[in-house]
């Protein structure tokens, strides 16, 4: 061998030494608040953008701790009394009894709805005797004392009954993951969010019952079905309002992450009950045995808009595998990235695949070089 062929398989060597500097691939190596089994101590300080967290028993008890998700109070007020107020486009069904000239009749041809009296654009009605009243705003019982008062001029001690007929001023919209998305009317039975979906025929398969986006006044809020139907959260089970978008998200729309050094690499859709780091782990097929660092296994995650670093970084240590049931414990978050670190020797390999075909090839040519020489 040439002086010149071991000079390169020096260099070769010198190179894989500091492989890590040109090893081909992303892999995560001693980042800031890195736990390590072997000596118990962080790495170093925390830096400005990254905060790291051990996955352990503590992180999972403070998780738990946290209790339901508690919608804005804005959302939790309620009037004291609820009372359907009447508006432009309902249609009221008005009987002053013992006076069947002055009731509408429905007929077999005619529903009360089509026989009513329609809440004109401006707010009123025409009712005879007592002409033009400004309905709108105000409730069925403060209708009836206003007829009943006017009409007293014509008909001594007036029994009057006012009942809606059909709802038609105030609605919602209901769109989304449900069976029939549509527009539906609130009446003067409280509407909450329960019953607006049931409304709408129920959420379908397809459905991510733990995100439901209220578009209420230009704001969206995210309100929870699984808060309410399995941990019996009424919180979330607000009142609907005039003019609420109640969009229920499909799973498609949010997914997972698995990254690194796994069997399948892919992005996985969270089911209707979410998703924990051991599902993510085995829709993948788990850790790549030949490669993967078991201590290494991160979930990548941005953080809240109110915290001062910008990406959270939870570790789980998996060299004992029963650290495998902290994972079905941690509940991974929409966009999560599950990313699997490799191995220092999987890398050193790495470095080993791009160098030893170039020395290969110039040891090669050399030889050749020198039998032609010898010849």
């Amino acid at each position: 061998m040439t002086t010149t062929i071991k000079s390169l398989l020096i260099v070769s060597v010198l190179g894989v030494l500091g492989g890590c500097t040109v090893v081909p691939g992303s892999h995560i190596s001693n980042p800031p608040g890195w736990f390590s089994e072997d000596d118990g101590v962080e790495a170093e300080a925390l830096s400005d953008v990254v905060e790291v967290h051990e996955i352990s028993t503590a992180i999972l008890q403070q998780t738990e701790q946290e209790g339901p998700l508690m919608p804005p109070p804005e959302l939790l007020e309620e009037p004291a009394d609820y009372d359907y107020q009447v508006g432009p486009g309902d249609v009221l069904q008005i009987t002053i009894w013992d006076h069947p000239e002055l009731t509408i009749p429905a007929g077999s041809m005619r529903s009360p709805s089509e026989a009513g009296n329609w809440v004109h654009n401006d707010g009123s009605i025409f009712y005879p005797y007592v002409g033009k009243i400004m309905v709108s705003g105000l409730n069925v019982t403060e209708i009836r004392d206003l007829i009943a008062d006017r009409i007293a001029e014509y008909i001594e001690n007036p029994q009057v009954d006012v009942a809606v007929a059909a709802f038609r001023s105030k609605r919602i919209y209901v769109t989304g993951a449900v069976k029939n998305p549509g527009t539906y009317p609130i009446t003067n039975v409280p509407t909450r969010l329960v019953d607006a979906v049931s409304s709408a025929g129920g959420i379908t398969d397809s459905a991510n019952w733990s995100r439901v986006i209220l578009t209420r006044g230009g704001r969206d809020y995210v309100l929870s079905l699984r808060e309410i139907y399995e941990k019996g959260a009424p919180q979330n089970n607000v009142l609907m309002r005039p003019g609420d978008v109640i969009n229920v998200s499909r799973n498609e729309d949010y997914k997972v992450f698995v990254l690194g050094e796994v069997v399948n690499s892919q992005s996985l859709p969270m089911g209707r009950n979410g998703m924990t780091l051991a599902e993510a782990l085995s829709d993948s097929g788990g850790l790549n045995e030949r490669a993967a660092n078991a201590s290494g296994v991160f979930v990548i995650r941005q953080a809240a808009p109110d915290q001062e670093h910008g990406i959270d970084v939870y570790q789980l240590n998996a060299k004992d595998a029963a650290a495998l049931v902290l994972a079905d414990n941690f509940r991974l978050e929409p966009r999560d990235i599950v990313y699997v670190t490799a191995a220092p020797l999987a890398r050193w390999n790495r470095v080993l695949s791009l160098v030893l075909p170039s020395v290969t090839a110039l040891y090669m040519g050399s030889r050749a070089d020198n039998e032609l020489q010898d010849r």
